[in-house]
């Protein structure tokens, strides 16, 4: 293996220069572009002295450096691949760099480069250094004043971060815009766009009466699907205000949407740039889940203006700081407008799926890691969702008015800042008087801690004594972890489902509002004055990231999916009884036996309908299977033939048992209605096509033939996809017809044909893999736009049965498909190379098959480093 080099948390210094402002000219060329960046520069007294400024630069040719306008000889710097030393600089002092990039070579998509004949830049986290040779890091914090020149007839739209502060017409058909934003800022949240856009407008009042103009902008042909992302926009700043109490502070906000972009959204001062697939949205383009999606993710970036902008990171092993806070906050914002209780499990249902497997592998870390080869590889679910219930733990332990009191005081505190994840929980112990010493422990420690309950009830003293063991399993380099502060939400219920009251015989103060303090490994509580023997409901509202092991029968899990007061926890008890049911069907397939005895589950079922929600999201939430994903994390070694086949047969015998009540809700939630996105349609429409998926499966034609009429007759595409992903994830009569049909529909819609790509991609066909290479030869597959390669790649590894095939051509084509990515993308390659990671969960034949692929890709020569890390990890021994 290559000898890596690793940055450490504990190796940061202070920066040794600070810069106070930045004047940045863009000349915008179709050959080159030439970039000058005038630097206001002074020595930091706190810093050791040195009279040498490093400057961080890379990709792009040095035409001049000079120092107080006096131009430097190669005598009076060091140039490398990876930046520029200036030598014996004055404590105070102006540096100029002029350089030359290329933008329409950049396919990175990282830095300045071209999008559908768009300048656009991505700076997040090491981007600016392929722009121009500065200290990129995100403690210097300047002023920045932009100005751009181009050609105006192809870029009339010319937008940087801050205010508009002068335009005019130039010689040549040239012109310029002026831009200065009065709010210091690390340079990766510097934004640059210039382009030929068109853009909607509109303005909110903020609650100090301020008038701020807002602007979305795209290409002309996208303009009329911006409608609800604004709408989107005005709500979040509402929500903010009255939630956190955070104001807008500029006089304009901005969003940009991209075609080409590697991430959803990216939170620049004052100009976000977003993935195409987080704005454009009308009923006929864009699904449900499309909408839901677009207001979280627009709240998110906005958001991030105060956490993230106005307070921002000392160094990036403090991105939960940023990240974890505000996705607690956009996830609060969801709740806040949709069904809370559906938001909130599939809430659960991504940081299970995704997060939990993280630590469960090779690549599990902290959420503040303590080193990482490439900062990139940073941006996972560890430390965006796991860091987000590290925030709602702190908001439970506290209370909501003292929580809101400590976030007044760490954004008040730390305004115009870059601080650490220290600050942030030492404001929270400030205001709440409480020791979180302990509670520390979860941005220390890696892993999903384990809760195994034990419970006893004493009918002479009418106490309930509960004992509760945690543990933690080895992770890469942490194999002792120390006990964590764990807030556990729970009650009692008797036996006809009424609410029991919690009090303890004694260490009352370790309950509060239902929740008990977890601080030890070992906590014993009693409680008393229990006149029966309750039914014990644990991890109310997922009040920790843990997994909980306690033992229940078929008939108490089936109590609590009806009588259970927790929306979670009645989702969680048919959630928990169905994995079991899976691992059983799959023991039963693996001993050559028949799998029988379903009733108790298929009675649970059968009251779900009988229950009559009154949010018939979660209705539909109740009905749906656990994922592949989720069941193979109760599994020791996965056996994916059989786990895949078990999941189908539990699947059909729901479908074949309750067929009646699946028609019955199918037809009762059809509606003649125009399209509306509200709670009440969106849960309509997610309860009628989750029972039409079920009708199905019994693959009578007569089913096929009701998911064709609605594919052909729908006025929106929640229900068109939701018709046409039946049709053609099973060799299904009109498969070969539906395809056809869509794509001739949709073709000059290029988000509608990612999830037409998507929806093949994660088929289960007999001729998977032909399939699958016409995709990949179709000629609307472009492996350099993210969005259509994760369509198709990225799906391809969710397809657990094809991607798993026991003769290994699934992992030789993905890697196959990342190394050609990581010449292009390194960043896409990166995120596709973790679908090889976890291979020790799987039997000998297939670890054998993933490491050799694996070590096919570590030895390619010029691997960039966000692969390398990742690889080299999941390969290294004693994980």
């Amino acid at each position: 293996m290559k000898k890596i080099k690793l940055n450490y948390r504990n190796d940061y210094k202070i920066p040794n220069h600070v810069v106070e402002t930045v004047d940045l000219r863009f000349e915008l060329g179709e050959e080159k572009t030439t970039v000058t960046a005038t630097m206001t520069v002074k020595a930091n007294v706190k810093a050791e002295q040195t009279a040498d400024l490093l400057l961080y630069g890379k990709d792009q040719t040095l035409c001049h450096v000079k120092l107080d306008k006096t131009q430097l000889s190669d005598k009076d710097y060091k140039k490398t691949d990876e930046g520029l030393t200036l030598f014996n600089v004055p404590k105070r002092c102006t540096v100029e760099i002029c350089s030359e990039i290329k933008p329409q070579e950049n396919t990175s998509l990282m830095g300045l480069y071209k999008s559908k004949g768009m300048f656009c830049t991505q700076c997040e986290s090491e981007g600016f250094r392929k722009i121009t040779y500065y200290p990129d890091r995100p403690d210097v914090l300047a002023v920045f004043t932009v100005t751009i020149i181009a050609d105006k007839k192809s870029y009339p739209v010319l937008l940087a971060n801050g205010n508009l502060v002068d335009t005019g017409d130039l010689q040549d058909g040239k012109h310029f815009a002026k831009w200065h934003d009065p709010f210091k800022k690390p340079c990766y949240l510097f934004a640059l766009v210039a382009g030929d856009l068109s853009h909607i407008d509109d303005h909110f009042i903020t609650r100090s009466g301020r008038k701020v103009h807002l602007a979305i902008y795209t290409h002309q042909h996208n303009i009329d699907k911006c409608h609800f992302a604004m709408t989107s926009l005005k709500k979040a700043m509402k929500w903010d205000e009255e939630h956190y109490g955070r104001e807008y502070d500029l006089d304009q906000f901005m969003i940009v949407a991209v075609d080409d972009f590697n991430f959803g959204a990216m939170e620049n001062k004052g100009l976000n740039i977003f993935n195409t697939q987080y704005i454009l949205a009308d009923p006929k383009t864009a699904t449900d889940q499309d909408y839901a999606n677009i207001d979280t993710v627009v709240a998110h970036e906005y958001f991030h203006n105060w956490s993230g902008n106005r307070v921002t990171l000392r160094d990036w092993f403090q991105l939960t700081l940023k990240e974890g806070l505000t996705v607690f906050r956009d996830h609060s914002f969801s709740e806040s407008i949709g069904s809370a209780a559906v938001t909130r499990i599939q809430q659960v249902n991504k940081l299970r799926n995704f997060q939990f497997a993280e630590d469960h592998g090779p690549l599990a870390h902290p959420i503040r890691p303590d080193a990482y080869i490439e900062v990139s590889n940073f941006y996972t679910a560890t430390v965006y969702e796991k860091g987000s219930e590290v925030i709602r733990m702190l908001k439970t332990i506290l209370g909501d008015e003292l929580y809101r009191r400590g976030t007044d005081l760490y954004f008040d505190r730390y305004d115009g800042q870059a601080v650490t994840c220290e600050n942030f929980v030492q404001c929270m112990e400030e205001v709440g008087d409480v020791d979180l010493s302990k509670f520390r422990y979860w941005y220390e420690q890696a892993g999903t801690p384990v809760l195994r309950i034990r419970s006893k009830y004493d009918r002479k003293n009418k106490s309930f004594y509960v004992v509760i063991k945690q543990s933690c399993p080895n992770t890469p380099g942490q194999q002792h972890k120390k006990p964590f502060y764990i807030p556990l939400k729970m009650m009692l219920l008797d036996k006809h489902g009424k609410q029991m009251p919690l009090k303890l015989e004694d260490k009352p103060q370790r309950l509060k509002n239902n929740v008990l303090i977890l601080e030890e490994e070992l906590s014993e509580f009693t409680f008393v004055d229990l006149k029966e023997k309750p039914l014990a409901s644990f991890l109310c509202g997922f009040s920790a990231p843990v997994k909980l092991h306690y033992r229940y029968t078929e008939h108490q899990l089936a109590f609590l999916m009806t009588h259970d007061y927790d929306r979670f926890c009645q989702w969680e008890a048919g959630e928990r009884y169905t994995v079991n049911e899976i691992i059983r069907t799959m023991k039963q397939l693996q001993a050559d036996e028949t799998p029988t005895n379903y009733q108790i589950l298929i009675n649970a079922v059968r009251s779900i309908f009988d229950e009559e929600y009154s949010d018939k999201q979660f209705t539909a939430e109740m009905l749906l299977l656990p994922t592949l994903a989720y069941v193979m994390q109760h599994l020791k070694k996965v056996d994916i033939e059989h786990l895949c086949k078990a999941r189908e047969i539990v699947m059909k015998r729901i479908a074949s048992e309750l067929e009646d009540s699946m028609e019955k809700y199918y037809q009762a939630n059809q509606s003649g209605d125009a399209y509306n996105y509200s709670k009440d349609d969106v849960g309509r429409r997610h309860l009628k096509n989750v029972c039409l998926a079920y009708l199905s499966e019994s693959q009578h034609p007569q089913r096929f033939d009701m998911a064709l009429q609605q594919f052909e007759t729908a006025d929106n595409m929640t229900d068109q996809l939701a018709a046409f992903a039946i049709l053609v994830n099973k060799d299904t009569p009109y498969r070969q017809q539906v395809i056809e049909q869509f794509y001739q529909q949709w073709r000059h819609e290029p988000l509608v044909i990612d999830k037409w790509f998507a929806i093949q991609a994660l088929a289960d066909v007999p001729d998977y893999y032909d399939q699958l290479a016409q995709l990949l030869k179709h000629k609307d597959f472009n492996i350099k736009n993210p969005n259509r390669a994760r369509a198709v790649l990225a799906s391809f590894t969710r397809n657990l049965k094809h991607f798993h095939d026991s003769s290994g051509r699934g992992y030789q084509l993905i890697s196959q498909y990342i190394i050609k990515l990581d010449a292009i993308n390194p960043m896409v390659a990166s995120r596709l190379a973790t679908s090889l990671t976890n291979w020790r969960q799987f039997d000998k034949a297939r670890q054998k098959l993933m490491k050799q692929v694996l070590k096919g890709v570590v030895a390619v020569d010029r691997l960039s480093k966000d692969t390398y890390e990742i690889v080299s990890k999941s390969l290294a021994k004693g994980v």
